[in-house]
Order: C-alpha cells, then structure tokens, then sequence
C-alpha cells in the first residue's frame, strides 16, 4: 500500500469500445489496491457499463461523466463503438476529440500526476505538457500486434515504407525474428480504412502515431514471458520507455456470486463430460453474417461436439437485422449444445472443468481469459488486431486459425474440421497441452503484481516535481 508521500494521481480516459474500457478499468483497479487515487473518465452511458468497483477500492475510486458533445451522422445516444455500425465509428471519434476542452478544464483545475490514454486522443500528449501532467499512451492491442504496425512516422504516414496493402501480408523487416503475425487477404478492407482519413478528421494509424510520438511513456498490455521478443523490438523503434503492465487477467472469485444467469449455465454445464465442451463466443461488437452463422451452426451439428454458444442476434441498437439458425437446429442438438442469446459469465464459463476449448473472435480481452484458463483457442478474427492476434497465437502454438478464403468466407467443413483438429484430434494435441504450459504466465497474480509494481515505480520517479509534496 501506498504511503501518504508515495500517493498518486493517475487519471484514465479511454477509448469509447467495450474492450477499451474493460482493460484500462482492469489496470485502474489494479492500481487502486495499492491505494493510489483513479479518476476514470468516460460517458455517462460508458460509466454505466463499468462493472461494479469493489467496496474496498470505492475511496481511491472517482468516476467522471463527461457528456459526449452531438455531431451530425451519429446516431442519438450512440457512445460506444457497440451502439453503431463501423461505416458510422469515424463519427463516434470525431465526437471524442470534442471532448478535448472540458478534459482540459478537468486537468487544469486537479491534482493529477499521470493521464493514461487510448490512441484516439492524439491530442493528450500537448497537453499534458502545457498543463503539467504527465502522459501515458496505454495500448491494449498486444505488443506483436503495434510491433507489426512500426514506428510513429510508419503509423501517421510521415515516413511510411509501405505503399501498397500487399506489403501488410508479410513480416515487416524492422521484426528481425522469423514471425508469420502479419495480416491475410480477409482482413485488406481493414487494412486500408486504418490507414486513411476518415470522418473524423485524420486516420487511425495517424491518432496511434502521434500518441505513441508525443507521450511520456508507453505501456502495454503484455508481458515478458509470452512476448518479451516483441517489447524488445518496441523499445527500438519507440526510442522512449515501454513498460509492459502484465496480461490483467480477471479472476472468477473478482466476479460477482452465483446469480441466476450463471447458476442455470453452471447447470448445463455439469452435465457434460469434463473437457469436451466447445465454448463460442465472439466478442461485443462482431456482427456475423447470416451465411455464416448458417454454417457455424452446420458445421457444429456435424462435428457433434457438445457446446455452448452465445449468439448475438444484433449488434447496438442501431442494427435492424436480426439473424436466425437453420430450421430445426437447436432441436436437433439439444442434448449436447445450448445457444445462449444474452450476456453471459464468460470468465466463469472458461473456468468451468467442462469446457475444453474456446472457439473466439480474437479480441485480446478473450485471448487472455481463455489462456489464463488453459483453453486452446480456435480463431475467427473480424476486425484490424485480431488477425494479427491469431497469428500470433498460432506461432506461440495456443491456438488455431479457422480456414477461411481470400473473401473471408468458411464453410461447415471448416468448421468441423477445425473444431476437431483443436478439441480431441492427435494433429491438434499440441495445442491443447502448450496452452497449459504458457497458462501461468497469465494466471499468476504474484507475476501481474510485479508488472504493476514496475510501473507504479516508475510513474513515482518521474511525475512532475511540483506534485510531490
């Protein structure tokens, strides 16, 4: 715990997505049980969507609303990335750079030491320098995945060596080891919408740029022992401080007790055979298509592995189309599969002895409770990180890819195939043990600690000297 002279300040202002918010409140916590003060910044709709803080951290606690300004094209009460399709997100971006004034006033008028960030706000790094605070760039994509992306001037285009989107499908030659994390066909329509201008003004390989260019220091969500190849290479092409924070892995005791909800899923679940049970999920913004949810659906039927899916029908409120399982599926399946159409206890799920593996979009968040529980994990990546994330995953040998076309499309083979190959195949057994072995790097609160201990040492020698008391 933290002494009254070694107190500080650290203010958290994250992007407007769920998995944003969900990691740099992981981090803030963390940083609260060594009894240093959180103010946590964000929408009124986005505090909201906070879990609860935990009574004991309630007095280091302080969450501030800001209220998101309107601006045309974004629908009404839209503030996450959650609320609106993607086409519409340069708009929720652009609204979040009109926070920039009252963020100041907050700034001006406080006692904060530090300012942790997300790559939207390009604009924090002045200033904090105007104002006297200092400023952290925290990425909560994974280090493999901003290695691959380069330098600062790679990432605004001042300097940018790649000039083509065919040159995204290979390693990058500033990575002097051999990888394969690099992106494929599928994701090129992401590759190019993150490197232009978009409606909001500048482009996202723009906004990571100039964070990382005019921040104190940068930290990560990563750790040494999973990816310490990569911090490395970070560290040169940075040229400043990067400061791993561990892999903030949640605990199920962190969740809240039995409910309902779970206590009818830990049901189901105890009938299963330990070890056998498929769990898919996809993430909160990840809209599948209908044509693919049809095949997912087949391909699960004929693997005849039990599962548990949790299946979003829409996405935010802003989407009308609702999507539907082939007829006669779920009666088909009901004695070894259950589709789950509402929020569900990921974290508890995992942890349960049925589940063998994970089926998942690739969002760090999930990669890291499904490790941490010694799941392998089949990936079906949707957006710009999480392919890299997979391939990641699949050179550190935890996880496996879906087979997909150039188009990105699959069929229920593929997915048979791919279940079988990561849950019970001789081929996939690699997969299933290697998890186990890189799980305590994960799980370890006595590893997490250290990292956060590091950076608190480090926020403490160098915040600003008119702040110490």
């Amino acid at each position: 715990m933290a002494t009254e002279g070694e107190k500080l300040h650290i203010v958290f202002f994250p992007w407007l997505a769920v998995g944003h918010l969900n990691g740099f409140f992981e981090l803030a916590k963390l940083i609260a049980h060594k009894g240093h003060t959180i103010t946590f910044i964000s929408t009124p709709k986005n505090i909201l969507r906070l879990p609860k803080i935990p009574p004991p951290l309630a007095p280091h606690f302080n969450l501030l609303e800001l209220p998101l300004p309107k601006v045309e094209n974004l629908p009404e009460g839209a503030e996450n990335t959650t609320d609106v399709p993607d086409h519409l997100q340069p708009y929720l971006k652009k609204a979040c750079d009109l926070l920039e004034e009252p963020l100041a006033n907050f700034l001006e008028t406080s006692d904060a030491d530090w300012i942790v960030h997300d790559f939207n706000s390009y604009w924090l790094g002045p200033m904090g320098k105007k104002l006297g605070v200092k400023t952290s760039f925290f990425a909560t994509f994974n280090a493999a995945s901003m290695a691959f992306f380069g330098p600062p001037a790679e990432m605004t285009g001042v300097n940018s060596t790649r000039k083509s989107f065919q040159e995204f499908f290979v390693p990058p030659p500033w990575i002097p080891f051999p990888t394969t994390v690099a992106f494929r066909m599928q994701d090129v329509n992401r590759i190019m919408e993150g490197h232009k201008a978009n409606d909001s003004g500048v482009s996202d390989g723009f906004r990571s740029g100039k964070s990382i260019e005019d921040c104190d220091v940068f930290t990560v969500r990563s750790c040494y022992e999973f990816e310490g190849e990569y911090l490395k290479v970070l560290e040169e092409l940075y040229r400043k401080p990067v400061i791993p924070v561990g892999e903030l892995a949640k605990t199920v005791e962190e969740e809240d007790g039995e409910d309902d909800t779970w206590r009818g899923i830990k049901e189901w679940l105890e009938k299963q055979e330990k070890g056998k049970v498929v769990y898919i999920a996809f993430g909160t913004e990840a809209k599948l298509s209908q044509k693919q949810v049809t095949e997912i659906a087949l391909g699960l039927e004929k693997s005849e592995l039990p599962f548990f899916w949790v299946l979003r029908t829409h996405t935010g409120f802003a989407d009308s189309e609702c999507l539907t399982l082939p007829e006669g599926f779920e009666e088909r399946t009901k004695e070894r599969g259950m589709v789950w159409s509402s929020w569900a206890p990921q974290p508890k799920i995992l942890a349960h002895e049925s589940v063998g593996g994970f089926w998942t979009h690739g969002g760090l968040n999930s990669i890291v409770e499904g490790i941490q529980n010694g799941k392998p994990l089949l990936v079906l990546s949707f957006q710009l990180d999480q392919g890299l994330n997979a391939r990641l995953l699949e050179d550190k040998k935890v996880g496996y890819s879906i087979r997909r076309e150039d188009d990105g499309s699959f069929t229920s083979e593929d997915v048979t195939t791919s279940l079988k190959l990561v849950m019970v195949e001789e081929e996939g057994k690699v997969y299933r043990e290697k998890v186990k072995e890189v799980k305590d790097a994960f799980a370890n609160r006595e590893l997490q600690d250290g990292y956060v201990n590091k950076l608190l040492g480090y926020f403490l020698e160098h915040r600003n000297p008119k702040h110490v008391a």
